[in-house]
């Protein structure tokens, strides 16, 4: 006996050690995501506070939300990003429950406000005439309230009905360690299979009006009456499509595999470990979060133009706290020009 457990002992310390530094690879991993996705929406955040600012725009409120809910997201994860790298950490059930309950949340605020921001784009195609009476200010805050009130209760669904917990001696805060599969099942059902849908019917909606556009536009230059250019009105109604199809394309790719593995490991736990889905892709569904502010800062030329006179305003500062600064001849320094909502598409 005494020589089986000393035999034990080594292969033990290499389980543990092994365990170790698996936890330390994915709190560094966790805390690098955090770090990126909190420092892009902040930038893109601040952005697009001066732009609606300086335009009035109701509509890019809604781009707002989304990048302050993706840093949230982002500072809920630097949180487990620290657990992981602080093992042996022991919380309690109660603590754990609590920060995946803002963990997910803020996920779920993420993918509201992707719905509103397609919701908005739709309308601006559907009815461009009514647009600006449509979305005025009341409306938009009303939106926004009841977007953080819903992701609140899918989040902290657990914390109010115990059901939904699961009780484990396991120290650390997971999906799978702390809460039920029918939890997980809720989560399908009221967040990612309804915004799916919703994404894939808005984006036929507005194929369908674009395609009788198309058909206008025809008409029009077969008449002989038509210029060299495209009407206005068709390239913003382009640039909504191109902006919804990569949304709805960054969505989809980002948490699709996350939501089946986890229903399929309901039915089937031998068939995805719940260690590979939390390690692997749990991490490409908060990519989404890291996504969304890239693509805008890639896509629509405004949120280029203002990226670009902050990074020359820094740098400026920068140069006359060094003694060095002067002025720029040469350099424009005015600020962009104001741009609707219908024309930020590019």
């Amino acid at each position: 006996m005494a020589e089986n457990r000393a035999g034990d002992a080594p292969s033990l310390w290499r389980v543990s050690r092994e365990a170790a530094t698996a936890s330390w690879a994915l709190g560094a991993i966790l805390a690098v995501l955090a770090s990126l996705i909190i420092a892009a929406n902040v930038l893109v955040a601040i952005v697009l506070l001066c732009h609606i600012r300086k335009s009035s725009s109701k509509g890019l409120c809604f781009v707002l939300n989304l990048a302050l809910a993706d840093a949230m997201v982002g500072v809920t994860v630097m949180g487990l990003a620290v657990d992981e790298l602080s093992q042996p950490f022991h919380a309690s059930q109660k603590f754990c429950i609590l920060r995946m309950a803002f963990v997910t949340s803020s996920c779920a605020a993420s993918i509201l406000s992707l719905i509103l921001v397609a919701c908005d784009r739709h309308l601006a195609i559907r009815k461009p005439f009514h647009y600006f009476q449509l979305v005025t200010g009341p409306r938009v805050g009303l939106c926004l309230v009841g977007l953080w009130l819903f992701a609140a209760i899918v989040g902290f669904l657990p914390v109010f009905i115990p059901h939904f917990q699961r009780i484990s001696n396991h120290w650390k805060c997971s999906f799978f360690n702390l809460f039920q599969p029918s939890y997980m099942l809720t989560m399908f059902c009221l967040g990612f299979f309804p915004a799916l849908f919703l994404f894939l019917y808005l984006y036929c909606d507005m194929l369908k009006i674009a395609s009788v556009h198309v058909q206008h536009i025809q008409e029009v230059e077969q008449a002989g009456l038509g210029g060299g250019c495209p009407p206005p009105r068709a390239t913003s109604d382009m640039k909504a499509m191109r902006t919804v199809a990569v949304l709805i394309g960054c969505f989809t790719l980002s948490w699709l595999p996350f939501f089946i593995a986890s229903v399929v490991q309901m039915a089937c736990p031998e068939c995805f470990p719940y260690k590979v889905i939390e390690n692997f892709l749990w991490l490409l569904g908060l990519g989404n979060s890291l996504l969304n502010p890239l693509l805008y800062s890639y896509w629509q030329r405004d949120v280029q133009l203002q990226l670009s006179q902050l990074a020359a305003g820094v740098k400026r500062k920068v140069l006359l706290h060094l003694g060095h600064g002067r002025c720029f001849p040469g350099r424009d320094t005015k600020a962009p020009p104001a741009v609707s909502c219908l024309e930020l598409q590019d």
